[in-house]
């Protein structure tokens, strides 16, 4: 083989792209890690930094037996098959022990902080101390660490070089072209370009300048491009994450109170409303109009303050302060809160089926006085009646653009495949630039993170022997 000017060169410095770099620098190899920011970091840097595994030292810590096979049989299960088994089944088999990596690197992962993040029964949802900043900060430590690796911020990687024989042998970066004998792309996903987000996922789409995305902005689907510029498969179409919103500013929300009742056009509740993210945005989609409506009365407007579970992300800034009553009376000025008199009023102005909204609240509010919940089974000590005049209506969208899941096509070594399931050679990818692994159901919180460290250090290592470096 030719000399180059590296062994690899890792495309995208978030957490795959950095987990990548580290394994193949530790491989023994040459490692050129490219990154358009500013700083290492993407996506992940700006998560709320939960990691999703079974059968962790974390879970035992907390007397939770759990273990990969139940984790891939629920993983399946809730995206109907609908996913690469090959692939669900490497990151479950990877996800403990890369976990125990993260906290060997310096990654702290508390017990207490332990939860159900999707709707399975066994907390999987491991969250970082310091949120995705602290992991982005342990694996940019282990990558100035290396001396095989350098860093090159403030490049967008635009072309992927190929020999006669169509073997990708490096990148170019405007002018530059800098050579590889393996190239690895983990450069995020699309959601900061709305030209890829309308031809890969429309649905995210769906509700105009509701729109917006949590991610970096240089997520710009630059590795999918390049990647099917070389003849690599895109699977996954119209796949990704959407968050939940009542679009009163441009900033994450995750969790609601329970207090909120949800509505659809028929004046019917369909879902219990504490339900995970993992699986509303879809069972919002479903209803009428694609929407649905929170409503709530004036007695939990006046006593609206921001749930204690949450200080410490209200305080970092990592969740918005929607449902607290400061808010609330700000967007009842700009009308994003409909206000009215008595239900049928306001049922007409939101365009919802009056007499069945006013059943509907008959029977949620008997349910309270009970305190049981006789449809969906939500904490009667989170409910509130809606009883007490005016009441409020605001619509809620699924339009947050977490994460995109259409990508690249790998196999579980991470190498990319082409339309006809043959290796593009000398190219490899992880992270959320990759298809096939996240599904149309986000399992849980921390999907993405976990997908991102398993295959991002499978990626690094692949590369590395693809090279001829394996120490």
């Amino acid at each position: 083989m030719e000399e180059q000017d590296y062994d690899i060169i890792v495309v995208g410095g978030g957490g795959a792209g950095m987990c990548a770099a580290i394994e193949a620098a530790d491989a023994g190899a040459s490692v050129l890690l490219v990154d358009a920011d500013d700083r290492l970091g993407g996506s992940t840097a700006l998560s709320g930094g939960v990691y999703y595994a079974a059968g962790t030292s974390v879970q035992r810590a907390r007397g939770i037996e759990d273990d990969a096979d139940a984790l891939f049989d629920y993983y399946m299960t809730l995206n109907q098959y609908r996913v690469e088994a090959s692939l669900v089944r490497t990151l479950c088999d990877h996800a403990a022990a890369d976990l125990e990596w993260l906290i060997s690197i310096g990654v702290e992962f508390h017990p207490e902080d332990l939860y159900a993040s999707g709707v399975e029964r066994d907390p999987r949802g491991h969250q970082a101390h310091g949120h995705g900043a602290a992991i982005a900060a342990a694996l940019d430590a282990e990558v100035s660490r290396r001396p095989g690796i350098d860093v090159a911020l403030q490049t967008r990687a635009e072309q992927l070089l190929e020999d006669a024989q169509g073997r990708i042998i490096g990148v170019r970066a405007g002018d530059t072209a800098v050579t590889a004998r393996s190239v690895v792309i983990a450069s995020g996903g699309f959601g900061a370009n709305p030209h890829l987000l309308h031809r890969h996922y429309p649905e995210a789409t769906a509700h105009g300048d509701w729109t917006w995305y949590i991610g970096s902005r240089h997520c710009l689907g630059d590795g999918l491009e390049m990647a099917a510029s070389a003849g690599a498969d895109i699977v996954g179409h119209n796949r990704g994450l959407l968050l939940t919103t009542p679009n009163f500013r441009k900033e994450l929300e995750v969790f609601v109170p329970g207090w909120l009742v949800y509505v659809n056009r028929e004046g019917r509740r369909f879902v219990k409303e504490t339900a995970e993210y993992a699986v509303m945005s879809g069972v919002v989609k479903a209803q009428t109009g694609g929407s649905c409506f929170a409503l709530f009365d004036d007695v939990a407007r006046a006593g609206a303050r921001p749930d204690p579970r949450f200080a410490d992300a209200f305080a970092s800034g990592v969740l918005s302060l929607n449902w607290v009553t400061e808010t609330l009376d700000e967007q009842i000025k700009t009308g994003r809160v409909i206000r009215a008199d008595d239900l049928d009023e306001l049922a007409r102005r939101c365009g919802i089926r009056p007499g069945s909204l006013q059943a509907t609240l008959e029977r949620y509010n008997r349910d309270c006085a009970a305190g049981c919940d006789s449809m969906f089974f939500k904490d009667p000590a989170v409910m509130k009646p809606v009883a007490t005049p005016p009441f409020h209506a605001v619509e809620i969208r699924p339009a947050i653009v977490c994460l995109t899941s259409t990508g690249i096509r790998i196999d579980r070594e991470a190498q990319v495949l082409d339309g006809r399931d043959r290796p593009v050679e000398g190219l490899f990818a992880a992270g959320e630039t990759t298809g096939g692994v996240l599904g149309e159901r986000y399992v849980g919180g921390g999907n993405s993170i976990a997908n991102a460290v398993v295959f991002g250090r499978i990626a690094g290592r692949s590369a590395a022997r693809a090279a001829g470096r394996s120490n």
